[in-house]
């Protein structure tokens, strides 16, 4: 199995509620490494992003541990990488500032990996494709019958002055979750997703007259709740998460759910099956801070050699 993963690489610093903050990568790295803790050997994950010339090369030699990860989409470019403050405090708040958003990655640098099983688009800045960039994809692969999984993410977040994040309604939400397969966002997303004000349900309703086939609303320790249509009936299912989780970071939790829903989805093609599998994984990833012993943690081995 081959699965495409584009969206943004970052730098982290996790200010946790106590305790000293902790640097890690971040970004699309969670989805990316998520595939490559559940997928075999002889299965590969196919990321596509750029990240800044100095930091190419140690990037890479930390990839390159894991055989099932394919880094010839990844990119260098002049610019820094893309760094984000991540602030945590009581009752799970947080706040976020991103410096040195990349560009949107061209199409160029993704149309050559469009041959997969699957492709996950996870908006992880919410500047990470035009959409102009998503319409070719989908069109490129329509014909070919590959699933996209898209993950709305960060695309419902502005940038204030002090390269703060701040949620605000999406003009075009309809365009972008159009003729993708499943769409992922969390609670909070899907509440402020439209200008207009509807309830979760309206919401998925609203997104599954648009080709979509799954609608997964993720939701933290209570699991996920999908949505889906069957005989023209909306049709909903909650998805408990898998026992109780001490949770040390959530910090990535819904990236690594959305890989490895999109994963059990190719497998399955059963949204309940794919749902239980993201909860069971981001479960486990709740538990460590950051990302830096992120293969163990989700599969119990550790790797080659530890790095960041």
């Amino acid at each position: 199995m081959k699965i495409l993963v584009v969206g943004h690489f970052c730098m982290d610093r996790i200010h946790p509620e106590s305790g000293n903050p902790v640097e890690s990568y971040g970004g699309i790295y969670y989805s990316v490494m998520t595939l490559a803790s559940l997928l075999g050997k002889d299965d590969s994950v196919v990321p596509v992003f750029g990240v800044n010339k100095s930091d190419y090369g140690p990037l890479l030699d930390h990839l390159g541990q894991f055989s099932n990860i394919d880094t010839r989409g990844i990119f260098k470019f002049e610019e820094p990488t893309n760094r984000v403050e991540l602030f945590y405090g009581n009752k799970a708040e947080r706040r976020e500032q991103s410096t040195n958003i990349a560009a949107p990655i061209p199409y160029k640098k993704i149309r050559r990996y469009l041959s997969a099983d699957g492709i996950l688009l996870n908006m992880i800045s919410g500047f990470d494709l035009t959409l102009e960039t998503l319409d070719q994809i989908r069109m490129t692969v329509r014909s070919h019958g590959i699933p996209i999984h898209f993950d709305f993410h960060s695309l419902t977040l502005g940038v204030t002055g002090d390269n703060g994040r701040v949620r605000r309604p999406l003009v075009d939400w309809r365009r972008w979750a159009f003729m993708t397969d499943t769409v992922q966002l969390n609670e909070e997303e899907a509440a402020g997703l439209s200008e207009q004000p509807m309830t979760e349900r309206e919401l998925a309703g609203h997104l599954l007259t648009l080709s979509v086939k799954g609608v997964v609303v993720t939701k933290g320790k209570s699991g996920a709740t999908v949505y889906s249509n069957e005989k023209k009936k909306i049709v909903s299912s909650d998805v408990p998460a898998e026992g109780r989780v001490s949770v040390a970071d959530a910090t990535g939790c819904g990236d690594v759910f959305g890989a490895a829903f999109l994963l059990e989805y190719l497998r399955t093609k059963d949204l309940q099956a794919a749902a239980r599998a993201g909860n069971e994984i981001a479960g486990r990833k709740a538990t460590t801070v950051g990302s830096g012993r992120l293969h163990d943690t989700l599969t119990g081995k550790p790797a080659g050699r530890e790095s960041t």
